[in-house]
């Protein structure tokens, strides 16, 4: 995800892409690093970025992204 100007991640959360843009990190298998596997929450909500921020829960997007990633669906059912 690129980060905007103005977001405050820590920077052991950002790397660089290939065009020199500050993205958020992700881990070897594509999870974003500042998510908490364990509770599925992220660590740095308080400064999440932008994106993070407008992305509403439960929306169309979100729905879509959940279905790719089974844990997720499971997670929920569970509940």
């Amino acid at each position: 995800m690129l980060l905007a100007g103005d977001d405050d991640v820590p920077p052991q959360f950002i790397q660089r892409d290939d065009w020199g843009g500050e993205v958020m990190r992700r881990l070897d298998d594509g999870w974003c690093a500042a998510l908490d596997r364990r509770s599925m929450r992220c660590t740095i909500y308080a400064v999440r970025p932008l994106i993070c921020r407008e992305y509403e829960l439960g929306d169309y997007d979100c729905l879509i992204q959940r279905q790719r990633i089974p844990i997720l669906m499971q997670r929920k059912e569970d509940t």
